[in-house]
């Protein structure tokens, strides 16, 4: 296994808090929906902080910010929706 621990922090700062800044805020934005808005915020700051926990090898930490990622994108994607 590459032990490589920066190249997948970088990965995923990059990968998800761009996706999820760009998308989801983006389209929040454009449909006028302020929570939403702020829920891809917390995603996009959740993920970008994930990042930084492989930095310091904390995978609980990773796990716990990736799972709140997941869930503030999932309201974000639903208060768009609804």
């Amino acid at each position: 296994m590459n032990d490589n621990f920066e190249a997948y922090a970088v990965a995923v700062i990059i990968v998800f808090g761009a996706i999820t800044i760009g998308g989801l805020m983006a389209a929040t934005i454009s449909f006028g929906e302020r929570d939403g808005f702020l829920f891809s915020l917390g995603a996009g700051t959740s993920a970008w902080l994930a990042g930084y926990a492989i930095f310091f090898d904390r995978p609980r930490t990773y796990m716990a910010f990736l799972v709140v990622c997941i869930l503030m994108s999932i309201a974000a994607t639903l208060a768009v929706a609804f």
